[in-house]
């Protein structure tokens, strides 16, 4: 059976009239008489499906803020099944364009949108039925040691190998710094709460420019695959490291994010400390020296050595930001 032939099928199956279809992202994006839906395949279980879709519910209605919701079939599932067995979902699809990471005011109003994401989900009660590994990941302090001893592995290789190449010469050069960053940091993460416990909320789990499309007087966050109870800071985290970075670490850009997120909801001190502290973690100096350590190792990308590079000359602008966020912690 062609992939034609199991979408046509599979749309069959829903209380639609189908318009037109096309390809887009990893999906088939559907004009239908109910707007815009994406038909994609799913290989994850039933229960990870009700529970997302459970969550999602709960955030239909909210003003300037939209996520893509799921579609039920005829029978009332979430599931559609081809005759070969291969099964799909169909969501609620915006056809809006990505957040643009150069405006910094688009940016401020993305963040004023996750906050009020962050602030929905924190009024959702995590129920015991939706207990499950992907919902209930590994904690902040817990993946900055898994790191650190990945790095520490990785400096003892280097460390005895007689000839490096200049990848290595440059890793060799740079871990002390770095490391002492990652050290500071899960040490920091890790003294934050009193039962040693990270308050946990739902979070979104994958949040970048990539997922915050802008619209006609709202907002759509989507891409829920990596819903979970979490450390709501790393949301935010990862979407304003983006930003950062694009800006060059600019002091007025990060601090213009953190007042938009503010006015809608205002942080606890431990909030602002673990926000700190994951903008501490060299996090993509980690991640440069872990591809290096797991590909094969005779070979590495000039990019790669690049990157490494890069992250030694934006640290100047990077520490200030840091230092101001500090400040604003206290």
């Amino acid at each position: 059976m062609s992939m034609n032939d199991r979408y046509e099928e599979v749309l069959k199956q829903y209380a639609l009239q189908v318009k037109a279809v096309r390809k887009g992202r990893g999906a088939w994006i559907c004009e239908t008489d109910q707007g815009m839906k994406s038909l994609r395949e799913y290989q994850g279980t039933i229960k990870r499906l009700e529970f997302e879709d459970q969550v999602l519910t709960r955030l239909k209605g909210l003003e300037g803020l939209a996520a893509d919701q799921y579609v039920r079939n005829m029978e009332e599932g979430l599931l559609s099944t081809a005759e070969d067995g291969t099964r799909f979902v169909l969501k609620d699809w915006y056809g809006d364009r990505e957040c643009s990471l150069k405006d910094g005011k688009e940016v401020c109003q993305a963040v004023t949108c996750i906050a009020r994401l962050h602030r929905c989900l924190r009024d959702i009660p995590f129920k015991e039925d939706w207990i499950m590994g992907s919902t209930l990941p590994s904690l902040a302090i817990q993946d900055m040691e898994r790191h650190n001893r990945e790095l520490k592995r990785a400096r003892t290789y280097i460390r005895g190998k007689r000839k490096k190449t200049d990848f290595e010469l440059c890793v060799m050069k740079s871990f002390e710094t770095f490391f002492r960053q990652a050290k500071e940091a899960a040490d920091g993460i890790c003294g934050l709460w009193e039962d040693g416990q990270e308050p946990r909320f739902l979070c979104h789990g994958d949040l970048d420019q990539h997922h915050v499309l802008m619209g006609e007087g709202y907002v759509a966050v989507v891409g829920y695959n990596r819903l979970h109870l979490g450390l709501q800071m790393e949301d935010l985290y990862r979407f304003m490291r983006k930003a950062m970075e694009k800006h060059s670490w600019s002091l007025e850009l990060g601090m213009d994010m953190l007042k938009a997120y503010e006015k809608i909801l205002p942080l606890e001190q431990t909030d602002r400390r673990s926000l700190y502290y994951l903008f501490l973690y060299p996090e993509k100096y980690w991640k440069q020296i872990n591809y290096y350590f797991n590909a094969n190792k005779a070979w590495i990308p000039a990019r790669n050595m690049d990157k490494i590079v890069g992250l030694q000359e934006q640290e100047g602008e990077r520490r200030k930001f840091l230092e101001r966020l500090w400040e604003w912690g206290q």
